[in-house]
C-alpha cells in the first residue's frame, strides 16, 4: 500500500468553525470506516493558539491512486467545504 500525509486547512470565514463542528460527526464516522478497512492510519486536528480546530492531518494508505482520489471525492471535510486547501504528499510511516 502507498501511504500519504494529508494536510487540510480550514476555511477562515466567520462560520468556518461552526460548519466544521456540524460536519465533524460525519468525518469521524468516515474515518472509523476507513480505519476498519485499513486505509486510515492516524490523524488529528490542527489547533490555533486558542485551542480551536483550524485544520487536520491524516496519514492514509491506499492500494492505488484511484482509491485515494475516490476517498477525496467522498471525504466530508472536502465535500462540505470545511477544508479550503488540501495537500497530499507521499509518506512512509517509520517502522519502529
Amino acid at each position: 500500500m502507498k501511504q500519504y500525509l494529508v494536510t487540510g486547512y480550514d476555511y477562515t470565514d466567520p462560520d468556518a468553525l461552526q460548519r466544521r463542528m456540524n460536519v465533524r460527526p460525519h468525518h469521524l464516522d468516515s474515518s472509523k470506516a476507513l480505519k476498519e478497512s485499513g486505509n486510515y492510519v492516524t490523524g488529528g486536528a490542527i489547533l490555533n493558539d486558542e485551542g480551536n480546530m483550524i485544520g487536520s492531518v491524516m496519514i492514509m494508505q491506499f492500494e492505488t491512486e484511484e482509491e485515494l482520489e475516490a476517498w477525496k471525492q467522498n471525504e466530508p471535510y472536502i465535500t462540505q467545504k470545511i477544508w479550503e486547501s488540501v495537500d497530499v504528499k507521499p509518506f512512509r510511516v517509520a517502522p519502529v
